[in-house]
């Protein structure tokens, strides 16, 4: 007698992704539809400020994953990694911005590839960005820029972005968000400019939701909606000063919506950990595909594949601003390793410092010692060699239990599992050459008078409408 599912379980458990290969009328289309720079700052989310109903209908017709982390806080090592379904170190892909692009490693390719030889058409874009940003040299990846190109009967793949959500941000004018609504993590001061640039960034979060629900008026109105497996997911995590760019929830953890007629239970909700790497693994299953067996990635639909205990996640380069740091995190800790802890989490980053406002706040009311301890915290010249977060304490990473004693065993099981994450997708670490490199890493990056001159800047643009800052970020010396 079989053991019966659990409740968790049971809710999955009518995806058949892992079913062998369909014949080629069988196959689903498969939408990947992807935000940039989001967490799951969705209403079906529980996020009250924001209007989502095209993502919460989406979300209601199938699965919503409430734990689901990308593999890199930044687009172009975490967009490789997606498109192969392997960890972007393990394939040299996670240094952000490559110069001199290499190809993958012998034996791996792009999903599309494989999508290809299962007979589906792939396009890119559909009247959308047509980003990749992939860290690889590669052929093409795509036969065209929308499903129309398709012969007639043939399926179709079709991964589309939406861009807006990165910055810089406008104004939603069907829907303005009031300031006073939003919920301001503690580790931000709540202060006017923060308020209004978080509520800048959820009403772009509701215009993407418009263009969401553009795409599913498309299948719909072509009667394709009932044979195409969707998908929407973000690429990293928020656009916001401790979120893109370091290993928190608030740059890993990304919403992941899954819509599969007869496939998938609509109104499902799981806790599952997920990560994106994954759904290259389910929707090759969902094309007939054998999984090659370098993927790193498990088919997360098909209630048979182990789950996680855990993820991981790593960041590298982020422009030309050198910084390593790893994470495994679980549903109740999250653990970082900081590879270089001689330099500041805010060492000198162009792109933050021309794009982030609340930066620019920070960074005055650090320089006045107006910050409250965890907020500071964020702003010092160097940062711990470990970090340790209880998260059913402290779900907003605030207090760092690395050095508590009653916190050791966990640290030391943390550790175990980051060595072996490490040595899986084969972490070479941080040469000599690299931890000298980049921008400069002396902190703080500009004087109080600096700081504070463009924090009018920004007050300017964000209360009064003027153009953004200009010169946020001055040119950088290397050295």
């Amino acid at each position: 007698m079989k053991r019966p599912l659990p409740p968790s379980r049971v809710l999955l458990a009518c995806a058949l992704a892992g079913a062998a290969p369909a014949a080629a009328a069988e196959k689903p289309n498969i939408i990947w539809m992807m935000a940039e720079d989001i967490c799951p700052d969705l209403s079906c989310y529980g996020v009250k400020a924001v209007q989502t109903p095209h993502l919460d209908r989406l979300a209601a017709q199938g699965a919503r994953y409430t734990h689901a982390f990308c593999t890199a806080p930044v687009c172009s090592p975490s967009r490789s990694a997606m498109m192969t379904g392997m960890h972007q170190n393990t394939i040299g892909a996670h240094q952000h911005r490559t110069a001199g692009k290499k190809p993958l490693p012998d034996g791996v390719r792009p999903i599309t590839h494989y999508l290809k030889e299962a007979g589906y058409y792939t396009a890119i874009g559909c009247g959308h960005s047509g980003k990749t940003d992939l860290n690889f040299a590669t052929d093409p990846a795509f036969d065209g820029k929308d499903w129309t190109g398709r012969k007639p009967g043939q399926p179709f793949f079709a991964q589309i972005s939406f861009g807006n959500t990165h910055r810089p941000w406008g104004r939603d004018t069907e829907r303005p968000i009031d300031p006073a609504f939003v919920e301001i993590p503690p580790y931000y001061p709540d202060h006017p400019l923060v308020r209004r640039d978080w509520a800048n960034g959820l009403e772009e979060i509701q215009k993407m939701d418009r263009l969401v629900g553009g795409v599913l008026k498309r299948l719909e109105d072509e009667g394709i909606a009932d044979s195409t497996l969707v998908f929407f997911i973000g690429d990293n995590g928020q656009c916001h000063i401790r979120g893109k760019q370091f290993l928190y929830d608030a740059g890993l953890h990304v919403p992941l919506i899954v819509r599969w007629p007869g496939r998938v239970r609509p109104g499902t909700v799981s806790d599952d950990l997920v990560m994106t790497i994954d759904i290259s693994a389910a929707l090759l299953r969902a094309a007939g595909c054998d999984l090659p067996a370098h993927l790193q990635g498990r088919d997360f639909l098909d209630p048979a594949t182990p789950k996680r205990t855990h993820v991981f996640a790593a960041r590298d380069k982020m422009d030309d601003t050198h910084d390593a740091m790893r994470t495994v995190r679980t549903k109740e800790f999250s653990y970082i390793l900081n590879l270089m802890p001689e330099r500041a989490w805010c060492q000198l980053n162009e792109y933050k410092e021309r794009s982030y406002p609340v930066l620019a706040l920070m960074n005055v009311l650090h320089l006045k010692g107006q910050l409250t301890p965890e907020q500071d915290r964020f702003l010092q010249p160097t940062k711990p060699e470990e970090e340790l977060y209880d998260l059913r304490k402290d779900p907003f990473e605030l207090r760092n239990v690395a050095a508590d004693p009653a916190y050791r065993e966990t640290l030391e099981a943390m550790r175990a599992r980051m060595a072996e994450e490490r040595k899986a997708v084969r972490d070479e670490g941080v040469t000599e050459e690299f931890r000298k490199g980049g921008w400069p890493s002396t902190y703080p990056t500009k004087s109080l008078a600096e700081w504070e001159a463009i924090l009018k800047e920004w007050e300017a643009h964000l209360f009064e409408g003027k153009p953004r800052p200009g010169a946020a970020a001055r040119p950088a010396k290397r050295k």
